[in-house]
């Protein structure tokens, strides 16, 4: 009968706990009043959307401006085509790898919430100033065509401006969209069955943002005044701003845990200390935190990469047991020292998605530059800006992340039993063959628009309608919306729990250090072709032969694809995953992966 007793009890207490996870979202997360968080009131998509509206609004300004700027450089600050190029490349290098300082003091100080606020203040702060920048009767630029020099005021105050605005995306992309990402519970099945499309609606939010950029506002800069312009993505990013902050109650926030890097360091240094103990043979008696402190975290389970790293780990009987447990130098547990294996795992891929990068440094460059060159006219004497062509890459991606989330992955679904239907890595390989077919449409079309150029020297490529560039437009958009996808949603889940902010800041550093190393190529073939004879990169594009050096991108990105394929398949996800409930230290490199 007590046995009854107790079985009765034990079930009602587990009801209980299952009633309380329902009511309640216990995954260290807080409301806004510092409270644990309901679940029916706080997070999913109720908060998502505040934060996919400023999003939307940051891809705004951005694409409206990035996509337009080698226009701009060559126009009202006189740079030739190299100059500009590099300077376009140098800047979304910076843009794309300030998140790296963004993400560390988001996860480490500041809080996601906080920092996406002040980083947004910068952002606008860079927009009022690129406003006043083409206002401003002495810091307007000098557009006349008989003006061959820049206005120094201008340019000094316009590099400013662009800068401040690298400054506030550097906070803003990692933490907006890592917050977004914190909305949804990951021991809620439902909540991270919805998390999985999350990533999904967000680029397509973005895209929206991009395809308006690259269409209204560009117009408005081609056919109104860039001062218009400016002012209208001022006013959208503070209004957006507004809304941001008035969903404050329906969000779920992530207490700033300190520095991300110092326990990684601490394994380093504890597994350097201890390199001369044997490894035990059983990983149950490696250290691990006690039950009692984990009910508000997860756990990770032991894996057999980088064995040298589980020593950090082991408890010397030599030394006062104590002083060790109390002297985080000294000891570490599994879940640290697997960790630092997770972000040394991801550097593989980092390296290895750099030439995709590289490829789509080149659409906001050298295919805009293109497009001026050609016949832009649609009907009778409407002519689209060169810039807005760009659209086809928003249109590109939008079809792409469109059919993967509604057709796509529930055909996968069935057929292979992932709940994600393809692989985080298979999904970024997909869209690395399509940037080797961009790469190869745009030699092709480059090669027909020379030769139409030495047909008819005086007109040029005028005659050649702006639409043959549609096709590498398209195929790098779709590519995008597999690999660009791919990779937040890889960088935010493979990497510890308390460096998600710095996470979306490595996918982001992928295209940064792209843009620098697409500028020191430019660099290295311009000498290089120059010693031979003929440089590639002439004064203007009719003078270039970009074709060869798109050839050059297509082989070096198809020789990395194959290297990308052995990392992949050699690759371990971070699968051993536990809940908030505490088991025994187990080795998990057995485990099918389901990510």
């Amino acid at each position: 009968m007590d046995k009854i007793n107790i079985e009765m009890e034990q079930t009602k207490k587990a009801e209980s706990v299952e009633n309380d996870e329902q009511k309640w979202v216990c995954d260290s997360s807080v409301d806004h009043k510092g409270r644990v968080p309901l679940r029916d009131s706080t997070g999913v998509w109720k908060a998502s959307l505040f934060i996919i509206v400023i999003e939307f609004s940051e891809r705004l300004s951005y694409f409206g401006l990035a996509t337009s700027l080698i226009i701009y450089l060559t126009k009202a600050i006189h740079q030739d085509l190299k100059t500009a190029a590099k300077s376009v490349n140098y800047w979304s290098g910076v843009t794309t790898l300030m998140p790296l300082l963004g993400g560390f003091l988001a996860d480490a100080y500041l809080g996601r919430f906080s920092t996406v606020l002040v980083s947004t203040t910068v952002y606008l702060l860079g927009l009022l100033l690129l406003t006043m920048s083409r206002v401003v009767p002495s810091l307007k630029p000098c557009d006349s065509d008989l003006c061959h020099e820049p206005r120094k005021a201008h340019e000094a105050i316009f590099f400013l401006a662009i800068y401040l605005i690298s400054v506030g995306t550097g906070g803003h992309k990692p933490s907006l969209e890592s917050f977004g990402a914190d909305q949804f519970d990951d021991d809620h099945p439902a909540e991270k069955k919805k998390k999985m499309s999350f990533f999904n609606w967000w680029n397509f939010g973005l895209c929206c943002g991009l395809l308006l950029g690259v269409t209204l506002i560009v117009y408005v800069q081609d056919r109104v005044s860039w001062a218009m312009a400016d002012l209208i993505l001022t006013l959208v990013m503070a209004s957006s701003l507004v809304i941001f902050i008035a969903g404050r109650p329906f969000y779920r926030y992530r207490k700033a845990t300190g520095s991300p890097l110092t326990p990684m360091l601490q394994v380093l240094v504890a597994a350097i200390r201890k390199r001369n103990l044997h490894l035990p043979s059983n990983p149950s008696h490696l250290h691990e935190i006690p039950k009692s402190e984990t009910s508000r975290r997860r756990l990770l389970c032991h894996t057999k990469k980088l064995k040298f790293l589980d020593k950090a780990a082991i408890l010397d009987d030599k030394q006062d047991s104590i002083e060790q447990l109390q002297n985080p130098w000294k000891l570490a547990t599994v879940t640290k020292v697997e960790e630092l294996k997770l972000v040394i795992n991801t550097t593989p891929i980092w390296l290895t998605t750099i030439p995709f990068g590289i490829c789509i440094a080149q659409a906001a460059t050298f295919f805009i530059k293109q497009g001026v060159t050609l016949n832009r006219k649609i009907v009778h004497n409407f002519e689209i800006p060169p810039a807005s062509i760009f659209a086809l890459a928003a249109v590109g991606m939008i079809i792409s992340v469109t059919m993967y989330e509604k057709i796509l992955v529930p055909v996968l679904r069935r057929a292979t039993g992932n709940e994600r239907g393809i692989s985080i890595l298979q999904r970024i390989g997909i869209g690395m063959i399509f940037s080797v077919s961009t790469m190869i449409v745009a030699a092709l079309v480059e090669r027909k628009r020379l030769n139409i150029v030495h047909e008819n020297p005086l007109e040029g490529s005028a005659s050649m309608s702006v639409f043959w560039l549609a096709p590498q437009f398209l195929i790098i958009g779709i590519g995008d919306g597999f690999t660009l996808v791919g990779l937040q949603e890889y960088f935010y889940d493979q990497v510890p729990d308390s460096m998600r902010s710095l996470g979306i800041a490595l996918y982001l550093s992928v295209i940064g250090a792209a843009n620098f190393i697409s500028s020191l190529l430019i660099t290295i073939v311009d000498h290089i072709t120059e010693k031979s004879g003929k440089s590639w990169f002439g004064k203007d594009l009719n003078s270039s032969r970009l074709d060869y050096f798109y050839w050059l991108l297509a082989t070096i990105t198809a020789v990395n694809l194959c290297v990308y394929v052995f990392v992949a398949r050699n690759y371990s996800y971070k699968k051993n995953v536990h809940g908030r409930t505490t088991i025994a230290v187990a080795d998990c490199d057995d485990r099918e992966a389901v990510a």
